[in-house]
């Protein structure tokens, strides 16, 4: 990219590298309201001790809110998790779609209908992107499309992608993370930290609040632990580039 002359771009999550934009690329960010005032009510988290538990408490999230009619999209960072949790889902009697980026032909075609009254879509963060998903007759008046995170991602700008899956343009809609104190994030980063969290979580009742407190600071420290190692490759990587340009000089002006 540095090679262009021109060079911009558009997304909704630039903001978290503005810094890392204008380092490499000598560009500003600029953050534009949006188009319709956002009505997305964020939940609080649920924090479980193991997958298995979380891989339940999503069924029952999704059966409460599959009985009224409201549509879920249910979010997983893995093909194995989309599967594994499409397990849970058929042993429970719920029907649903699961959308892997197996289907490339027609995942954007069913992620679109993922709004439609009832409706049970899990979905890897890949599938379907850059898809609307309109909401059908009725579901404005249920609060919208809901969408579960099942899994904290390295970047924070993923897990802001997928709750704006939905509550587009103005629509109502509601998000909710649902996570494992076991998750490959908080593992590897965290893992002091995750133990804590697992005996939090393990003990129920009034301390939900407080495992819901240190989720959010395990979260914190495990995104910006691994946003540091992604940004030194991408240094490393933009470095070499410059190093090859000027050993390769020889060949004219690049």
């Amino acid at each position: 990219y540095g090679r262009y002359l021109r060079l911009a771009g558009m997304t909704g999550t630039a903001r978290e590298r503005a810094r890392e934009l204008a380092v490499s690329y000598r560009l500003d960010t600029v953050t534009l309201p949006t188009h319709r005032p956002p009505r997305r009510q964020l939940r609080p988290a649920v924090v479980c001790v193991d997958e298995a538990a979380k891989w339940q408490a999503v069924a029952v999230e999704v059966r409460e809110r599959h009985v009224r009619g409201q549509p879920v999209l249910v979010g997983t960072r893995s093909v194995e998790a989309s599967e594994a949790l499409s397990c849970v889902l058929a042993a429970h009697g719920l029907p649903h779609r699961v959308l892997n980026a197996r289907q490339d032909a027609e995942e954007a075609a069913l992620v679109a209908r993922a709004g439609e009254r009832g409706a049970v879509t899990v979905a890897t963060n890949m599938a379907g992107r850059g898809t609307d998903i309109a909401l059908g007759d009725g579901v404005e008046a249920l609060g919208g499309l809901c969408v579960i995170l099942t899994e904290y991602h390295e970047s924070a700008r993923i897990d802001r992608q997928l709750a704006g899956r939905g509550a587009r343009q103005g629509q109502p809609g509601e998000a909710v993370a649902i996570v494992a104190a076991d998750d490959e994030l908080l593992r590897r980063h965290v893992p002091w930290r995750r133990r804590l969290l697992a005996a939090l979580a393990g003990r129920g009742g009034g301390a939900a609040w407080l495992a819901r407190r240190w989720l959010a600071h395990c979260r914190h420290a495990a995104q910006a632990r691994a946003e540091r190692i992604h940004a030194r490759t991408r240094r490393d990587t933009n470095r070499q580039d410059r190093e090859l340009e000027r050993s390769l000089g020889f060949s004219g002006d690049p």
